[in-house]
């Protein structure tokens, strides 16, 4: 199983977590050549969530060990490793700003799924949203003005937006199940996985206007999740 593909910045690269040994592990395929590189997981632990900094230089991720779950940072071309947090909670779904100096992720600390934005150093985090429900799979916008994140209130799931500072948040979305944002080039479409209720539930993927307008459906063979905009 293949999940949440991500293109590097300038296109010529894939990340993506596979459960090809059986548990959560990151992987970077080339392109042009199918060059495929593991991340190998450390005895105990489990990676997921990865995305290319900016720059395209290194890759931010999620690892668990014993039962907790934080966000760390790997350079590609020394294989360095650096914790940037350090809770008793689960720390995942990062994502960097548009600059490189920023990383929002979701977060329990609070008790519930919340966004923060901390450093791309680590460090203290800040809280961004502070509505009622849980947050999860932020992403940053391409123009560095807005956060798209998944809500889940009321029994219903929605895709949303708001400012990085937490504040104007507006749901596009309202479905059963709607997860996943993922950003156009030019920051005006958002594109995300829609799943319909019951038994025979199939995902399928759908974009939307940052107003909230124009719904579509995008049409694949066999259904469709976890979708990437390559860059321009």
């Amino acid at each position: 199983m293949v999940l949440a593909p991500r293109f590097s910045p300038g296109g010529k690269r894939i990340l993506y977590t596979s459960y090809q040994t059986g548990a959560p592990q990151i992987y970077m395929k080339e392109l042009a050549n199918s060059k495929i590189t593991v991340f190998k997981n450390r005895k105990g632990t489990m990676s997921f969530a990865p995305r290319f900094s900016p720059d395209g230089l290194s890759i931010v991720y999620s690892l668990e060990h014993g039962g907790n779950t934080d966000i760390y940072v790997i350079e590609l071309s020394s294989g360095k490793i650096r914790r940037l947090t350090s809770a008793p909670s689960i720390e995942t779904s990062p994502s960097f700003s548009p600059d490189g100096k920023k990383i929002v992720f979701e977060s329990d600390r609070s008790g519930t799924q919340q966004l923060y934005v901390m450093s791309s150093s680590g460090g203290d985090a800040k809280r961004i949203s502070s509505g009622n429900g849980r947050y999860g799979t932020p992403v940053w916008s391409p123009r560095g003005d807005r956060i798209a994140f998944t809500k889940q209130s009321r029994g219903r799931f929605h895709i949303g937006v708001m400012r990085v500072d937490g504040s104007k948040e507006k749901l596009l979305t309202a479905s059963f199940l709607d997860e996943g944002p993922t950003w156009s080039p030019n920051g005006r479409v958002i594109m995300f996985t829609r799943e319909t209720q019951g038994e025979r539930g199939v995902s399928s993927l759908y974009s939307i206007d940052l107003s909230g307008r124009n719904l579509k459906k995008v049409v694949t063979r066999n259904g469709g999740s976890d979708p990437s905009w390559a860059p321009l």
